[in-house]
C-alpha cells in the first residue's frame, strides 16, 4: 500500500513541473509503490511520470503497473524508450504483457526487441497460454558435478547478476539435462576442494513446462520452495518459475473459485474494467439456471394446493424451508467446487460426492423437520391453552398462533 506522503509529494511535484525531485522521489520508493504512485495518476501525467525514472528503475517498475497503465504507456512513450523497457524487463513478466496484447502489437513490439531477447520472447511465447513454460524465465545458474565449490564459486559471481534468484543452484550434465538442485548454504559451507557432486542426493522436484499453471501451486506448497526447475519431457533444463509468479496465480485462481461459489462465471478481467454488456453474460447465465430450479418450487405448491387452502397457516412456512434449501445448496456448492479447487475432489468423484450430498442432505432434512415440528407443537400447544382460558375467541387464537410461528408474537 502506498505511503499518502509519497502520493502528495508525487502530485506535487508532478503539478509544480519539478523533475529532478520527481525523480527523488521515486528513487526512494520501492518498484511496487513507484508503480501504485503512477497507477493513481490521470492517464495524461503516467507518461510525463514514468519518463523521469531512471532506466534501472523503469523496467522493474514497468512490471507492477496495471495492465491498463502499461498498454497506456506503450502508445505514449517514444520508440526507443519502448524498446529499452521491454530490453530489460525480466522474461516472464514481459511474456504476461505480450500476451495481453492484442496480436498485431505483440509483433510490433517484438521487432524492438535484441536478437537475444527476442528469441527468448519467441520461446516463451510459444508456450501454451495458461502453461508453466509462460511463467518460467530463463534466467538462472547451473553449474556441472565435476566442478569444485571454489570454481562454483567464481561462477556464481560472474554470473549471478543475471539470474532471476540465487537461492538455489541447479547442476546440469553436458547436454543440460538436470541432475540435482543445491541450495546455495550447501554451496557455501562446504569444503573449497571439494566438488558438487560431493553434495548431490538426486533428489530433486522439477515442472513441466506444458503443464498447467495451477498444477504449479501444490508443488510450491508442498515442498516450501522460492524457485523451482523447469524441464521439458527429456528432461533438459529450459528454466525456472519464482514463488512471486506463483502466488499470482494461485490468486488468480482462488479468484474464480470465489466467483463461482457466489453464482457467476469466472472473470477475465478485474471488476471495474470488464465490460458491461460481458459482465451481464457472466451473472446472467448462471442467474436464469437457477431461476428455473427454483421454479419447480410452484410445481410442489400447485400439487398441494388443497392442503394448503384447508391450513392457510403452512404458507408461513414456505419461505423458511426455501431459505433452508438455499443456504444448505450454498454449503454443498462451497465445500465441493473448494475441494475441487484444492485437488481433493476430481470430476470423477462425481457419483461418491453425489450419495455423500444426498445422505448429509437427507439427514440433515430430518434434524431441520424434528425443530419445525418440535416449533409448531409449542405454537399449538399455547394456541390451545388460549382457548381453554377463554383469553380470546378460537379464530383469534389461532392467528395468534399464526403470528407467533413468524415469530411477530
Amino acid at each position: 500500500m502506498l505511503p499518502e506522503g509519497f502520493k502528495s509529494e508525487v502530485e506535487q511535484a508532478l503539478q509544480g513541473r519539478k523533475f529532478f525531485r520527481l525523480r527523488e522521489v521515486f528513487s526512494d520508493m520501492e518498484p511496487p509503490d513507484a508503480a501504485d504512485a503512477i497507477d493513481a495518476l490521470e492517464p495524461e501525467d503516467r507518461a510525463v511520470a514514468f519518463r523521469v525514472l531512471r532506466r534501472e528503475h523503469a523496467a522493474e517498475v514497468f512490471g507492477y503497473l496495471e495492465g491498463e497503465s502499461q498498454e497506456g504507456l506503450l502508445k505514449a512513450l517514444a520508440e526507443d524508450k519502448v524498446a529499452a523497457i521491454l530490453n530489460d524487463m525480466s522474461p516472464d513478466d514481459r511474456t504476461h504483457l505480450l500476451e495481453e496484447l492484442p496480436a498485431s502489437v505483440t509483433q510490433q513490439l517484438l521487432v524492438l526487441l535484441s536478437a537475444e531477447e527476442r528469441r527468448i520472447a519467441s520461446r516463451l511465447l510459444g508456450y501454451p497460454e495458461d502453461s508453466i513454460g509462460r511463467l518460467m524465465t530463463p534466467e538462472f545458474v547451473a553449474v556441472r558435478s565435476s566442478w569444485t565449490i571454489e570454481h562454483t564459486l567464481r561462477h556464481i559471481r560472474h554470473y549471478g547478476d543475471d539470474g532471476e534468484t540465487l537461492n538455489v543452484i541447479y547442476v546440469v550434465d553436458e547436454g543440460w539435462n538436470l541432475i540435482d538442485d543445491l541450495r546455495i548454504r550447501q554451496v557455501l559451507l562446504a569444503d573449497p576442494e571439494s566438488t558438487i557432486a560431493d553434495l548431490l542426493d538426486g533428489n530433486f522436484t522439477a515442472l513441466r513446462a506444458t503443464d498447467d499453471q495451477e498444477s504449479a501451486v501444490p508443488v510450491f506448497m508442498e515442498y516450501d520452495r522460492v524457485a523451482l526447475p523447469v524441464i521439458d519431457s527429456r528432461g533438459v533444463l529450459l528454466g525456472i518459475v519464482t514463488i512471486d509468479d506463483v502466488i499470482d496465480v494461485a490468486a488468480e485462481e482462488a479468484t474464480e473459485d470465489i466467483q463461482k461459489i457466489g453464482g457467476s462465471a469466472a472473470l477475465e478481467q478485474p471488476y471495474m474494467q470488464i465490460g458491461f454488456f460481458q459482465m451481464m453474460w457472466k451473472r446472467m447465465g448462471w442467474l436464469v439456471l437457477l431461476f428455473m430450479g427454483q421454479l419447480l418450487t410452484l410445481n410442489a405448491m400447485g400439487f398441494y394446493a388443497d392442503r394448503i387452502a384447508e391450513a392457510l397457516v403452512l404458507v408461513l412456512f414456505v419461505p423458511l424451508i426455501i431459505s433452508s434449501g438455499g443456504n444448505s445448496g450454498s454449503q454443498a456448492a462451497t465445500l465441493v467446487i473448494r475441494a475441487m479447487a484444492l485437488g481433493e475432489v476430481a470430476m470423477g468423484d462425481w457419483w461418491r460426492v453425489m450419495r455423500r450430498e444426498i445422505l448429509f442432505g437427507l439427514i440433515l432434512g430430518v434434524v431441520l423437520a424434528i425443530i419445525g415440528f418440535g416449533r409448531v407443537g409449542v405454537g399449538e400447544s399455547l394456541a390451545a391453552a388460549t382457548v381453554r382460558i377463554g383469553s380470546s375467541s378460537p379464530r383469534r387464537s389461532a392467528s395468534r398462533w399464526s403470528a407467533w410461528c413468524c415469530g411477530a408474537w
